[in-house]
């Protein structure tokens, strides 16, 4: 195997680990359901995700009828509630993923992550998925006190995991920005959270599964 030329390889958590898109999906209807708005499936939910839970409830409701913001101040807690209780009922790592850490991994290389979803739902929804102990660091939305694109939770991130030549995996704006502003190279997933093509993201690379990141690892630039 070619030697990695990074030491950190750091991902976003939703629509890039992991596909949370059933168990958000759920949360939304169990929400809406209580204003007596009608269930959508998750294949329709799945572009309102990617920029936080107020966003996607907004982008839901909207599409269901509208809102004002005294609904939406009623609805958000309902949401998480209801999510905080069922985080791991359908969430599953993309195809591909658990491999490609396994081979990181035995590489030398630490793996970490910067979220902008908020502590008291990533870490347990590690935990459930038994995937905590893999990762050197864990950054989400709430950790530093400012979220992506910021670059402060990126940097967060790459110091708590020692240091180093670092790369950032994601699928949304949020993650490819941070990434800019904190310096360091980003990869976009084609099959996260997009609301858009994801060349728009401009990504030094783009990958459509997780069997192509480390050949493409092993062919960046020393």
């Amino acid at each position: 195997m070619a030697k990695i030329p990074f030491d950190i390889v750091g991902f976003d958590l939703d629509g890039t680990l992991i596909d949370t898109s059933g168990d958000l999906a759920a949360a939304v209807n169990h929400a809406i359901a209580t204003i007596d708005r009608p269930p959508f499936p998750v294949e329709a939910i799945r572009p309102f995700v990617g920029k936080g839970a107020k966003v996607m409830l907004e982008r839901a409701l909207d599409a269901s009828g509208g809102y004002d913001d005294a609904t939406l101040a009623q609805l958000l807690p309902v949401l998480l509630d209801y999510y905080q209780a069922n985080l791991s009922a359908h969430s599953v790592p993309y195809p591909g993923l658990v491999a490609a850490m396994d081979a990181l991994a035995a590489a030398g290389v630490k793996l970490a992550i910067c979220t902008n979803k908020a502590e008291r739902f990533t870490l347990p929804l590690m935990d459930q998925l038994g995937l905590t102990s893999r990762f050197a660091s864990i950054v989400g939305g709430d950790t530093v006190g400012i979220a992506k694109p910021d670059p402060a939770p990126i940097h967060a991130m790459i110091a708590r995991a020692g240091g180093g030549r670092t790369i950032f995996i994601g699928d949304t704006i949020n993650d490819i920005a941070g990434a800019r502003n904190a310096g360091i190279p980003s990869i976009a997933v084609s099959f996260g959270f997009l609301d858009g093509p994801v060349e728009n993201l401009a990504a030094d690379a783009v990958i459509d599964h997780f069997d192509a990141l480390l050949p493409l690892l092993e062919s960046w630039p020393q």
